[in-house]
C-alpha cells in the first residue's frame, strides 16, 4: 500500500480518527496510575479505566468527580478526574479541571505534564508543548514527557521529531509498551504501516502492555487487510461489549480504507495525466 504517496489533504482526512488514538494511547503515560485511581483519598474503582465499558466510564467518572467536588485542590482527584473526563471525551472540562490543579501544583511535573496532556487533547497543541517544556529538566529528564511531547508533535504533524522524543523517551526506559506504541502510531500517521506494525508487536509482547496497545495492533493489522486477524487482536482480554465495539471501529476504518484507496488512485491519475 503506497500510503505516502498520496496527498497530504487525503492522507489527513483519513487518518483523522487514527489521530486520537495516538493522542490517547501516546500521552496515556502522564496519566495517573492505576494505583493512584485506586487508593487514597480516591474512590475505588473495580477495574482499570481502560478496560471500562462506557457506562462503566460515566459512573466513574461522576463518583471521582464527587470525591474532586469536595476538594478541588487534591493533586491525586484532580489527576483522576482530568484523566476519565478524557477518556469519556469531555476534554474542554478536563482541561478546567487540570487548571485549577496546576494553580494548586505549580511545580509538580507529574501535574504540568497531565496539564499538558488535558490541552493536547483540547486542540491546543502549541500551548501543550510549552506546558511539557516546563515539565522537562534537562538534569532530571522524565521519559512520560518526552513520550508526550512526540504525540503533540505528531499531532503537529512533526514526525520526525516526534520520532526522536520517542527513541529519547526509550533510551531512559528500554521496550517500554507505550512508547514503542506511540512510536508505532507516529509510522502509521506517516503511512509507514509495515514499520508501524513491528513496533506495535513489539510493544504488545512487553510486560506491562495494556488492551490499548493491542487494539493499536489490531487497527494496524486491519488496515493492511488482513481483518480475520485484526479481529482476533481486538476481542483478547476484553469483554464482549467492548469486543464487538473495537470490532466496528475496525470495520468503519476499513471502510474508510476502501474510500481513500479510490482517492489515491484518482490523485495518482491525476500526477500521471499532469505529467
Amino acid at each position: 500500500m503506497a500510503l505516502r504517496q498520496t496527498s497530504t489533504r487525503h492522507r489527513i482526512g483519513f487518518f483523522g480518527s487514527v489521530c486520537l488514538l495516538v493522542a490517547t494511547a501516546a500521552l496515556g503515560g502522564c496519566s495517573t496510575t492505576k494505583k493512584e485511581l485506586t487508593t487514597g483519598s480516591i474512590p475505588r474503582l473495580s477495574k482499570p479505566v481502560e478496560n471500562m465499558t462506557a457506562p462503566e466510564l460515566t459512573r466513574a467518572a461522576d463518583s471521582i468527580g464527587s470525591a474532586y467536588a469536595r476538594n478541588p485542590k487534591d493533586r491525586n482527584n484532580g489527576l483522576a478526574y482530568a484523566n476519565i473526563l478524557m477518556m469519556t471525551g469531555r476534554n474542554s472540562q478536563a482541561l478546567a479541571v487540570m487548571q485549577q490543579v496546576a494553580i494548586a501544583h505549580p511545580a509538580d511535573r507529574e501535574v504540568l505534564s497531565a496539564f499538558g496532556k488535558a490541552q493536547a487533547a483540547a486542540g491546543q497543541l502549541e500551548q501543550a508543548l510549552a506546558t511539557i517544556g516546563r515539565a522537562q529538566t534537562p538534569d532530571r529528564p522524565d521519559w512520560r514527557l518526552y513520550s508526550a511531547e512526540g504525540a503533540v508533535l505528531d499531532q503537529l504533524g512533526r514526525s520526525s521529531e516526534a520520532r526522536d522524543r520517542y527513541r529519547m523517551a526509550l533510551d531512559l526506559k528500554p521496550n517500554d509498551p507505550t512508547i514503542l506504541s506511540n512510536l508505532g502510531m507516529s509510522y502509521v500517521l506517516g503511512g509507514d504501516l509495515r514499520t508501524a506494525e513491528t513496533y506495535l508487536k513489539s510493544a504488545s509482547q512487553q510486560p506491562g502492555a495494556d488492551s490499548r496497545v493491542r487494539q493499536n495492533l489490531a487497527l494496524v493489522v486491519g488496515l493492511q487487510g488482513r481483518f480475520p486477524e485484526a479481529e482476533q487482536i481486538a476481542r483478547q482480554e476484553l469483554d464482549p461489549q467492548q469486543a464487538d465495539a473495537n470490532v466496528a471501529y475496525l470495520r468503519s476504518m476499513m471502510s474508510q480504507q476502501n474510500s481513500w484507496k479510490q482517492l489515491a488512485a484518482k490523485d495518482s491519475k491525476k500526477d500521471q495525466n499532469t505529467n
